[in-house]
């Protein structure tokens, strides 16, 4: 009796846990420290006029393919804003400074490159548009 209650705990504990991922899966928040800064030198590139999006990337994520296309057409469709994407794997240094615990990550920075958003997994498109409005200046 004692191994049932066992494996039963163990498959209450998986969906648990299994729920709690798929539900922060790709969800953009809010990065939680004023502190976090990119610049034109750390990215290599650039930054947009306005906000720019910073995805991680690997060469086998199937998940940052999707994300690629959603962050490009955002950033065709918003002026000022640009697109850069960064292997993880040749990046360690800023992997390991900005906490990327997974790709694909998404960075949203404003026109500064102070980090103010941040998702983990593959965003939304309506959910990049809506962070962009928390970076991107009223014109």
């Amino acid at each position: 009796m004692t191994g049932l209650w066992v494996a039963l705990v163990t498959l209450a504990l998986g969906t648990v846990i299994g729920v709690v991922f798929l539900r922060r899966n790709g969800r953009v928040r809010d990065t939680g420290s004023t502190q976090d800064r990119l610049s034109a030198g750390d990215l290599g590139v650039g930054l947009g006029e306005r906000a720019t999006l910073v995805q991680f990337s690997t060469a086998f994520c199937q998940p940052c393919r999707a994300t690629r296309r959603i962050l490009a057409d955002v950033s065709e469709l918003v002026p000022g804003v640009s697109h850069i994407e960064i292997d993880a794997e040749s990046r360690l240094d800023l992997v390991r400074r900005l906490d990327v615990m997974r790709t694909p990550t998404v960075l949203v920075l404003d026109a500064a490159g102070n980090i103010v958003k941040r998702a983990s997994g593959q965003p939304r498109k309506a959910d990049v548009l809506a962070a962009l409005a928390a970076a991107v200046p009223a014109s």
